[in-house]
């Protein structure tokens, strides 16, 4: 069987601070630090309705993350602000990796797939929008099981969904508590490292590979 692989959306295909350019235009010098809050609260908020049991999905998690980002920064945003903020977060950028890697992938007969917090509709969106899309055979959400990863019944889900099982699949993302939630739950799992000040967690478990982008996948895993 043909090895698959689960790719992490945000943060590992596509860039969720794409919103620089824009944050800038709102926030000002802010910019930088406002994004990071962003994206750290919205993690957080996913982290906690997951433990909780109190899903919301992850669209929902955005919209409370800036919120929060816009208290936490004293920054008044309109109502106009906020939608453009928002509508812009369903068209990220990719990476400028992702395409070179995906076909190096795709023509050496890996079967991708789009692994995702988000919203199937959400990831079909931003995928279309970022030119990646034709990429994959599917999407898998964790929005069907009302829980976000790390929670080990979202990577089950996905070997279920996949058709995969622990020994043929591996996930690859650029978020190390995705890689110790995928290398808990019995799979491989690739860490894209996208910032050599990135710091994987010290918790005694290690990704099976690092790389630096997406274009190294195809040497590292083969």
């Amino acid at each position: 069987m043909s090895t698959i692989l689960a790719f992490d959306v945000y943060g590992t295909l596509i860039d969720t601070h794409g919103l620089i350019a824009k944050l800038q235009k709102i926030v000002g010098e802010k910019a930088n630090e406002f994004s990071k809050t962003w994206r750290e609260k919205q993690l957080e908020y996913s982290f906690r309705r997951g433990l909780m049991q109190n899903y919301e999905n992850f669209a929902t998690c955005t919209i409370q993350a800036l919120d929060y980002t816009c208290l936490y920064h004293k920054t008044s945003l309109s109502k106009k602000q906020k939608h453009e903020l928002i509508d812009g977060y369903r068209t990220l950028p990719a990476f400028d990796d992702a395409v070179d890697g995906l076909s190096n992938l795709k023509k050496a007969n890996y079967r991708l797939y789009a692994f995702s917090n988000g919203r199937a509709d959400a990831v079909e969106t931003l995928l279309t929008a970022a030119g990646i899309r034709d990429f994959f055979i599917g999407i898998v959400s964790v929005d069907n099981l009302k829980s976000f990863k790390p929670n080990p019944a979202v990577y089950r889900y996905f070997l279920r969904q996949s058709g995969a099982s622990g020994n043929n699949a591996w996930l690859i993302s650029s978020n190390p508590f995705d890689i110790i939630g995928a290398i808990s739950a019995g799979m491989s799992a690739a860490w894209v490292q996208r910032s050599k000040e990135a710091i994987f967690d010290p918790w005694g478990i290690k990704p099976t590979v690092t790389v630096e982008n997406l274009r190294e996948l195809k040497e590292k895993i083969g």
